[in-house]
C-alpha cells in the first residue's frame, strides 16, 4: 500500500491552496505545508542522520519536523513533554539518538528551516537494536514509570489513520483542534494524519494556552476558552476532559454547537457520562486502542456505535475474545519492543479483558493483570468500578483496591469543597445500583490528587497500582474514611441512608454529625506548617508533652467508664477490657520520646497541661460520673480517627525536618500504625450501639472534644508565630 508521504502528497495536489495547518499567528496550506516538511526533509538527509528525537510543544514546526522524518526515512522518536529528565535520557540512551530536533530556539541548537532546530548528540555505546522497517518509535511510561519503545514501520502508522479515514467516511470534519500533546501516538495519528488525509484543517496552540500542563494538569476555564475561540469540529479526549467538559457544557459555559465528533479513549468511559454529554451537544464517541496496535483498534461512529461498547473494530485489524476474556488482535501489531526480539505470534495478546456481541461490537472491562477477586470468588474490574465512581461523583481520580476483601474500597480524589456528606449521598446512589458483590464498603476521600512525583501514576494518568497498594496505609491514613452501609439492599431509598437518619448505621451517622467540628481539628496552622517545612523542635516537644497529659488518663477514663456501664451495653464493658491492655503504658512511650528530644521527662511527668487538655479531660470524667458514660467514646472517635488521619504522615514529615532519630517518634507512628486496626474494631464496636441516648451522648462528646483537642493543636507554638489561645469551648 502506498506510504503516508504518498497519501498526503495526493491532497496536496487536490486542494493546493487550502489551509492544512493553522498556529497561534498563521496557516499554511497544504502546499506550504508539503515545501516545508521538502526542505527539512533534504536537510536531515544531507546530514546523514538515521535516528532523531522530536521534542518541543504542539507547533506548526512540530508537525513539519515529523511529516519531515517520514518523508527522510528517518526513525522518528516523539519525546512526550510531560517525561522528566531521566525517562528523556533514558529514551535518548535506548534509541540511540543521534540528534535531537526541537520546535522551537533552543541552546546550542542550530536551525534547520521553519522554526526546526537541531542539536546533535554524543554517541552512546549500547543502543537497544531495532526492527527492521521502524519508522517511529513511542515510548510510554507504562505502570513502572520506565519507559518503553514500541517500534511501528511507517505502514503500520498509515494503516491505521487509512482505517479511520474510512470508518469516518460521510462524517464531515473539516477543523480539528489538538488537545493532547502531539507526541502522544493517538494525537500524532488520529489528530494529526487522520485530518491531513481527509483534507481538513488541523490547529495547533501550546498545549498551556489551552490549559493542558504536564500528562494531567488542566485548567478548565483555560480550555473552555480555547474550545470557544477554536470552534473546532473535532478533538480527542482522555476521560477526565471528557467529564470535565460535560460538566462545563451542562453549566453553559462550553458553546458546543460546532463540534461533530469528539474521539474519548484512553481509559474506561461511563455510559451515563456519554449520554450526559450528548444531552448538552457534545458528540462523545468511545474507542479502544494500544500503542501496540498503532494506538486505535476499535471506534464507535455515527450510525454505526452502541452504548456500552468502544465500537466494532477498524477494518484493518481482526480482534477475538479468548476463552479467559482476554481481548488478542491481529493485522497491524508493531514491530516489537525496542531492544527485545520480535514476538513470533501472530495474535497480539493486549492483556485487557473484553467481550464481542454478534454483531461485533467490543466490550473492554479492564485490565487482566489488575482483576480483583472478592473473598465470595466474584471477579472485578477496577476500572470498571474506577470510571463508575468518577462519574457518579464528579471526581477527579479514583482507585479502586480490596482483592481477597468481602467488597471492594477505593481512595478517591475530590478536588473541589464538597462535603463528606454530600459525596455520601452520591455514593448510596450508585452503591444502589451495583451489584451487591461490587458495591463499595468503603471510600477514602482526599483533596490532592495523586502524582507522578510519588509513582503513583503514569505520565497519561493512569494508576501505578502495586506502589498505591505499597502506601496504601499512607494513603488511607492522609484521607477521610466514609464507611458505608452495605446492610441496605438496592433500591432502597437514597433518603434513608442520609446523614442524620437512624436507620443508617450508627458509625456513619457518628462521622456525618461531627464533620463540622473535625475540621476545627484538621484546620489547625499546625498541620500546613508541618507540610510547608515550618515546624521546630519547640513546637514537637510541646505538642508531646500535651499528649502525655491526656493520654495518661485514657486506661483510668476507660475503667472510669467501664464501671459505669449499664448491664446493657456489657459488650462494649468487654471491649474496654481489650482496649486497656493495648492503651496501657502509652503515657511512658511519649515521655521516652521527649527523653530522645533531649528533654528532661520528669519534669515533664509533673508540669501541667495546656487549658484546652484540661478541659478536655475533665470534661470526659465528668460525663463519664454526672452523664452518660457511653460519652467516654466520643474521645476514642477524635482521637483514633485524628491519628489514623495526622500521625504516620505529619511524624514523617517532622522527622525529616528535625533529623531526629526513631526514637523520637515510638508515640505518633504506632498511633498511625496501630489505630488502622483499632478503627475497624471501633467502627464495628459502635454500629452495635443501638440506644438513641447512648448515641448522642457519644456524638455530642465527639464534637467537644474535636472542640477541645482542636483548641490545643491551634495553640502549638510555630516559628515567629505566637500561641493561637482559643478556648471558646471554656
Amino acid at each position: 500500500m502506498a506510504g503516508l508521504p504518498e497519501l498526503l502528497h495526493e491532497r496536496v495536489r487536490q486542494h493546493p491552496e487550502r489551509i492544512a495547518l493553522q498556529g497561534p499567528d498563521a496557516g499554511l496550506c497544504y502546499q506550504k505545508l508539503w515545501l516545508a516538511a521538502e526542505v527539512v526533509a533534504d536537510q536531515l538527509q544531507t546530514l546523514g542522520i538515521k535516528r532523531i528525537g522530536l521534542c518541543g510543544d504542539n507547533t506548526p514546526a512540530w508537525v513539519i519536523a515529523d511529516l519531515a522524518c517520514l518523508m527522510a526515512g528517518v526513525v522518528c522518536v516523539p519525546v512526550p513533554v510531560f517525561f522528566s529528565s531521566s525517562q528523556t535520557e533514558h529514551l535518548i540512551q535506548r534509541s540511540g539518538l543521534e540528534a535531537l530536533l526541537f520546535s522551537a530556539e533552543i541552546q546550542q541548537a542550530e536551525t534547520i528551516g521553519h522554526g526546526v532546530w537541531l542539536r546533535h548528540l554524543p554517541v552512546f555505546p549500547g543502543a537497544a537494536c531495532m526492527p527492521e522497517h521502524t519508522a517511529k518509535i513511542t515510548f510510554t511510561s507504562g505502570s513502572t514509570g520506565t519507559p518503553k519503545g514500541v517500534c511501528l514501520s511507517a505502514q503500520q502508522v498509515a494503516a491505521t489513520a487509512g482505517a479511520l479515514q474510512h470508518r469516518l467516511d460521510g462524517v464531515e470534519l473539516q477543523q480539528h483542534l489538538c488537545i493532547l500533546p502531539l507526541a502522544t501516538l493517538l494525537e500524532n495519528i488520529a489528530g494529526l494524519y487522520l485530518p491531513l488525509l481527509m483534507g481538513a484543517t488541523v490547529t495547533v496552540a501550546l498545549l498551556q494556552t489551552l490549559g493542558m500542563t504536564g500528562s494531567s494538569g488542566l485548567d478548565l476555564d483555560q480550555l473552555v476558552a480555547g474550545l470557544n475561540r477554536h470552534h473546532p469540529h473535532t478533538a480527542i479526549l482522555v476521560p477526565e476532559l471528557a467529564m470535565s467538559l460535560v460538566n462545563a457544557a451542562e453549566q453553559g459555559l462550553l458553546a458546543t454547537d460546532s463540534f461533530r465528533f469528539l474521539a474519548v479513549g484512553g481509559g474506561r468511559v461511563s455510559p451515563d457520562l456519554l449520554a450526559r454529554g450528548r444531552a448538552v451537544g457534545l458528540p462523545l464517541y468511545e474507542g479502544y486502542g494500544l500503542s501496540e496496535c498503532g494506538s486505535v483498534v476499535a471506534l464507535n461512529v455515527p450510525g454505526a456505535e452502541r452504548e456500552g461498547t468502544v465500537g466494532q473494530p477498524l477494518g484493518h485489524v481482526q480482534v477475538t475474545v479468548h476463552d479467559a476474556g482476554r481481548i488478542l488482535v491481529r493485522g497491524n501489531a508493531h514491530l516489537g519492543y525496542l531492544g527485545d526480539e520480535p514476538e513470533g505470534d501472530d495474535w497480539l495478546d493486549t492483556g485487557d479483558l473484553g467481550t464481542l456481541d454478534a454483531e461485533g461490537f467490543l466490550t473492554v472491562n479492564g485490565r487482566a493483570k489488575n482483576l480483583m477477586i472478592t473473598s465470595f470468588g466474584r471477579n472485578i474490574s477496577p476500572e470498571w468500578l474506577e470510571s463508575e465512581l468518577v462519574q457518579a461523583l464528579g471526581a477527579g481520580q479514583a482507585v479502586v483496591f480490596g482483592d481477597g476483601e468481602p467488597h471492594p474500597s477505593a481512595l478517591v480524589v475530590i478536588p473541589d469543597n464538597r462535603s463528606p456528606d454530600a459525596v455520601r449521598s452520591a455514593l448510596t446512589t450508585l452503591n444502589a445500583g451495583l451489584p451487591d458483590y461490587a458495591r463499595l464498603q468503603a471510600v477514602y476521600l482526599r483533596r490532592q490528587p495523586l502524582t507522578r512525583a510519588e509513582d503513583h501514576i503514569t505520565a497519561n494518568g493512569r494508576p501505578v497500582r502495586y506502589q498505591i497498594q505499597a502506601d496504601l496505609p499512607r494513603l488511607m491514613a492522609e484521607a477521610f474514611p466514609l464507611f458505608m452501609n452495605l446492610s441496605v439492599p438496592a433500591g432502597t431509598p437514597t433518603q434513608q441512608t442520609t446523614p442524620g437518619d437512624y436507620n443508617m448505621a450508627f458509625f456513619d451517622r457518628l462521622q456525618s454529625d461531627t464533620q463540622q467540628a473535625r475540621e476545627h481539628v484538621t484546620r489547625a496552622p499546625v498541620i500546613q506548617a508541618i507540610r510547608e517545612g515550618r515546624f521546630d523542635l519547640e513546637g514537637y516537644t510541646w505538642f508531646l508533652a500535651q499528649a502525655y497529659h491526656h493520654v495518661k488518663h485514657t486506661v483510668p477514663l476507660m475503667m472510669a467508664c467501664g464501671g459505669r456501664l449499664p448491664e446493657r451495653l456489657e459488650f462494649v464493658r468487654k471491649a474496654l477490657v481489650e482496649y486497656i491492655e493495648e492503651e496501657y503504658g502509652h503515657h511512658e512511650w511519649i515521655l521516652n520520646d521527649l527523653a530522645a528530644c533531649g528533654k528532661d521527662k520528669e519534669a515533664i511527668r509533673h508540669g501541667q497541661p495546656d487549658s484546652a487538655i484540661e478541659l478536655m479531660v475533665a470534661y470526659l470524667y465528668d460525663r463519664i460520673q454526672r452523664g452518660n458514660p457511653a460519652a467516654f467514646f466520643g474521645m476514642v472517635q477524635v482521637l483514633e480517627g485524628t491519628s489514623i488521619e495526622l500521625a504516620t504522615p505529619l511524624g514523617e514529615a517532622i522527622q525529616k525536618q528535625l533529623g531526629l532519630p526513631d526514637q523520637a517518634f515510638s508515640y505518633l507512628y504506632s498511633h498511625g500504625a496501630l489505630d488502622q486496626e483499632h478503627f475497624e474494631f471501633f467502627r464495628n464496636l459502635m454500629n452495635e450501639i443501638t440506644d438513641l441516648d447512648d448515641q448522642q451522648a457519644i456524638i455530642d462528646a465527639a464534637r467537644m472534644v474535636y472542640r477541645l483537642y482542636g483548641d490545643m493543636l491551634h495553640s502549638i507554638p510555630l516559628p515567629a508565630r505566637g500561641k493561637e489561645q482559643c478556648h471558646e469551648a471554656a
